[in-house]
């Protein structure tokens, strides 16, 4: 929608490296193609220079584009233009710069192992608008928000397909809780800050707990149970390769799983039901279920059922012991 309200009809500058495909295979230059902008590639897929764009602006440009890697990254032999260095062609060219920031952090989480731009560091930096997802590292609803100088936000705001897509006003309503919570610096009432901010310490007692809850229904003469270190993911494309350290618990039959020392990792999912989480890991010999993010507050055997039952492991021995 920006493109078709700012830059129908005409150029729009990005780097190849940017040319990048989202969720459910769409893919940047082809939402950029059905908003009637031009696409004009710069630049190579992992080096691009501020001189690139330069060269490529004629009297058909009408913007500048920016696309964050929220979800993929480019190591190794790489160069891109700073944000600083685009505000400054965009000042000095009198072209709107339109930042996409996809996952839509709000506050600085580098304490907590994830190192993205914030929004505000954009919108400050001097970014003409910037887009990002309502959910993701924001933790609110699923929602694409259009933020930064006014002059841009009211183009966008007057052109037709902003009456067809706008959200409904419970979608309003969760966004409107949300960056409340935000203003009250109550960052743990989002879940999804709640979950990443945790610490190694309730980690270690939800796994004590999930231990102590289960044992009584397991044959233990059957079952190994062990708390170990480990690793996860925000998820939803939002911090590729930033892992956070988590608590696992790794679950090991003398029945279903052969023994084996030192087997990698295979495979990770997510399973939620009711107000319990688990991930769960299959390192070969034993099944694994990470505790960050994992709300064990459900009590009693049926709850433990339910845990289990959402997990897709195609029965494993927790199911044949329960």
């Amino acid at each position: 929608m920006v493109l078709s309200a700012l830059a129908s009809n005409g150029e729009v500058i990005v780097s190849r490296g940017e040319l990048i495909e989202i969720g459910d295979g769409f893919r940047i230059p082809e939402v950029m193609a059905q908003s009637g902008a031009i696409l004009r590639e710069v630049g190579t897929t992992n080096r691009t220079r501020t001189e690139d764009y330069e060269r490529a602006i004629t009297d058909k440009t009408k913007l500048l584009l920016r696309v964050h890697p929220s979800n993929f990254q480019i190591s190794g032999f790489t160069e891109k233009p700073s944000v600083a260095e685009l505000v400054a062609l965009s000042r000095g060219t009198n072209l709107p710069l339109v930042e996409d920031l996809g996952s839509g952090c709000l506050v600085d989480l580098s304490e907590y192992c994830i190192h993205e731009p914030t929004v505000r560091q954009s919108i400050e930096a001097g970014i003409s608008l910037v887009t990002f997802s309502g959910d993701k590292l924001l933790g609110g609803p699923q929602a694409g928000i259009i933020a930064g100088k006014q002059e841009f936000v009211q183009r966008v705001r007057r052109h037709p397909l902003f009456r067809a897509l706008r959200v409904d006003k419970l979608t309003i309503t969760a966004l409107e809780v949300t960056l409340a919570a935000y203003q009250r610096g109550a960052l743990d009432e989002v879940p999804t800050l709640a979950m990443i901010r945790m610490s190694n310490h309730e980690m270690e007692r939800r796994s004590r707990n999930f231990v102590r809850e289960l044992t009584p229904s397991l044959s233990m003469s059957e079952l190994d149970l062990e708390i170990a270190d480990g690793e996860s993911l925000a998820g939803g494309g939002s911090t590729p390769e930033q892992w956070l350290p988590t608590k696992v618990i790794r679950i090991k039959s003398r029945r279903y799983f052969r023994f084996a020392i030192g087997t990698a990792s295979s495979s990770r999912a997510n399973t939620h039901t009711g107000n319990s989480a688990l991930g769960r890991r299959s390192p070969g010999d034993r099944s694994a279920y990470r505790f960050r993010g994992a709300g064990i507050s459900a009590r009693g055997s049926s709850r433990r059922r339910a845990a289990l039952n959402a997990c897709d492991c195609n029965r494993c021995a927790l199911h044949e012991m329960l």
